[in-house]
């Protein structure tokens, strides 16, 4: 080998030594080094100006020292994390199905955007909690779980937000009976239907779905229920938003107002934040049955003022004081007498209300309504909604007021009674009521009558009339007696058949002896049965035979008759004086002759119409002697 060649041998191996040289890193160039790999992503890391390979020589020539010291520098670079921890993260990647997230860990955690539904403004570089559940899977990916974070967060969160008065958010999830299921931090919370708005809220579903801000208002620890409210948010400024309207209310002020919510007894009307009503009285100057009749939902109508109270923060609404009183507008030529038609719109027992304009009505007393003179219902005569023509009787202008009757339309039954129903005159009758002392009858619509007790039979004892007739039965009658200044007819029954003890007096004159049975016999008294259905008294003296043995019941003898009297009605008889005339007389005491008129009273008449021929027969054989 030359000595040229030589030369450039040893120079090659001198640079080979040089270059072969180990290097000595300061620390602080060992740790740029080491920072720069971790805070790179991982997807970046084939693009980095770094050889593994260099590295990983020269870490191998670092002394153990070196070596420890460096492995500390990058430890201090990592997130130490510990299974089923809570962490907060940071979104660094979003897609439709996942969200990334870094913890601050050698490898990301991926995480399903199902998790995040109730927050739909998530985006990248927001702070979220999540869960570690694995640091490594069998691919070695990260397994988070911000539901679960959520979990075990929530119920700190949610007193949290009691205690402080916080405003969070939460999802909509569903409709439930009276209100809605939020979720709040994963806790399912009932939010009531009240509690959605200041107004009432008639479609929920259009809520479902949504994110809104609420307020905690109420905790259950024991059942883990919360209550949240949306209404509580804007409660406060409504509150002051009163205040400011109350304060420049004054009576007689119109405003314009929306139907808020209908009730049976009246209406609510939004102002604009402050709340007023219309009672059910005050819409219409008519009568009203119902409010929804007036007014709808969500109808904006202007309303006055009629007064209001600070304190309570109520205010008295009136719809129909914008327009003037019907009464006022009530024609001038309206009189009594005058003929009017209109509409029953309410009934009572008493009466019936009769509206002839909107907002003018008359009462139709029931004594109005017919000229009967029987107690009866208005309901008898009318219903509600009939149309009617009625005449008025009373008008007040003052008081607003007005009395109608139906029954002045007809003809008074009293006015031509004389005529239509003459002393002696027969008709017939209907039964309408019952009396001790007799019977009422109706001949026709406001015309009624009685009958006497005494009146209703010749023969019969009646001791009360249901015994004769019975109610709604017809019975004819005779006219006895007119008093038409007091509408009252006396009316008689008996009276239509000839009074059998006319005939009586003619066949059982004084000591006339008749054949007779004996029918019952008691201490000091005996029926005895005459001929043509009479019967007879007897004492006991009396009943002695010529063998001086008493008659028994049911035997036959003959009997003289020794006292008669129409009026009284009683025929007493004695079978003594038959064949001994120096009897004694009969003297009976006051009791025994009360006996003796009920005994005889219970005579039949018999055949009416043959004991008038008997007694005509006779009177003609005394006129031809």
């Amino acid at each position: 080998m030359s000595e040229e060649n030589e030369e450039m041998l040893e120079e090659n191996e001198e640079v080979e030594t040089e270059n072969n040289e180990p290097e000595v890193y300061e620390a602080e160039d060992a740790s740029d080094i080491l920072e720069s790999v971790v805070t790179q992503p991982f997807s970046n890391a084939s693009s980095m100006d770094f050889d593994w390979g260099v590295a990983s020589k020269k870490s191998d020539e670092y002394s153990k020292d070196k070596r420890s010291e460096l492995e500390k520098i990058y430890d201090k670079t990592l997130s130490t994390i510990v299974e089923n921890e809570v962490l907060d993260g940071i979104v660094i990647a979003m897609s439709d199905r996942e969200v990334v997230i870094n913890i601050g860990y050698k490898s990301e955690g991926i995480v399903s955007l199902n998790e995040f539904r109730y927050n739909p403004e998530l985006k990248v570089g927001d702070s979220v909690e999540v869960y570690v559940e694995n640091q490594e899977d069998k691919g070695g990916q990260l397994i988070l779980s911000h539901r679960k974070a959520r979990t075990l967060r929530s119920w700190e969160r949610v007193n949290s937000a009691l205690e402080k008065d916080e405003i969070i958010k939460g999802y909509i999830k569903c409709r439930t009976k009276g209100g809605m299921i939020v979720d709040v931090f994963g806790i399912e919370s009932f939010l009531p239907g009240s509690q959605i708005d200041v107004k009432p809220i008639r479609d929920y579903d259009v809520f479902v779905g949504k994110t809104m801000e609420f307020k905690v208002v109420k905790i259950n620890h024991e059942f883990k229920n919360v209550v949240v409210s949306h209404k509580a948010l804007i409660e406060a400024e409504l509150e002051e938003q009163k205040k400011k309207i109350i304060e420049q209310l004054e009576k007689g002020q119109v405003l314009e107002g929306t139907v808020k919510n209908i009730t049976t007894y009246g209406v609510f009307i939004d102002l604009g934040g402050v709340d007023g009503l219309i009672h059910i009285t005050d819409l219409s100057w008519g009568r009203v049955n119902h409010p929804s009749e007036v007014v709808g939902l969500d109808q904006k109508l202007n309303v006055v003022i009629l007064d209001f109270d600070e304190d309570k923060k109520r205010i008295a609404l009136g719809l129909k004081q914008l327009q003037a009183h019907p009464w006022d507008s009530l024609s001038k030529d309206m009189k009594v007498g005058d003929n009017v038609a209109g509409k029953v719109v309410v009934m009572a027992d008493y009466g019936a209300f009769v509206e002839i304009a909107p907002g003018v009505e008359g009462l139709i007393h029931v004594s109005e309504m017919s000229w009967s003179q029987h107690l009866r219902s208005a309901q008898e005569f009318l219903k509600v909604g009939d149309m009617i023509n009625a005449q008025i009787l009373t008008l007040d202008r003052d008081e607003r007021k007005m009395s109608l009757g139906i029954k002045q339309l007809k003809s008074d039954p009293w006015e031509n009674i004389e005529a239509r129903y003459a002393l002696n005159s027969k008709h017939n009758a209907k039964v309408r009521n019952f009396t001790n002392f007799g019977v009422f009858v109706e001949l026709e619509e406001g015309v009624d009558g009685l009958i006497h007790i005494s009146d209703l039979s010749w023969t019969k004892k009646i001791k009360h009339p249901a015994e004769f007739t019975q109610i709604g039965a017809e019975i004819d009658v005779i006219v006895l007696e007119i008093d038409k200044e007091n509408r009252r007819l006396s009316l008689g029954h008996k009276q239509l058949e000839e009074n059998p003890w006319d005939v009586f007096e003619t066949l059982f004159s004084m000591d006339s002896v008749h054949e007779g049975t004996v029918l019952n016999i008691t201490d000091k008294m005996a029926t005895i049965a005459l001929p043509y259905g009479v019967e007879g008294v007897c004492t006991t003296k009396h009943l002695k035979k010529e063998d001086g043995e008493t008659a028994k019941q049911d035997e036959k003898l003959s009997f003289k008759v020794i006292d008669f009297s129409k009026e009284g009605k009683k025929i007493i008889v004695s079978h003594l004086r038959t064949y001994f005339e120096d009897a004694p007389k009969t003297v009976t005491g006051k009791k025994t002759q009360q006996k003796m008129n009920i005994n005889i009273e219970k005579t039949t008449l018999g055949d009416i119409s043959d004991l008038i021929d008997l007694k005509n027969k006779l009177e003609s054989e005394e006129n031809n002697d």
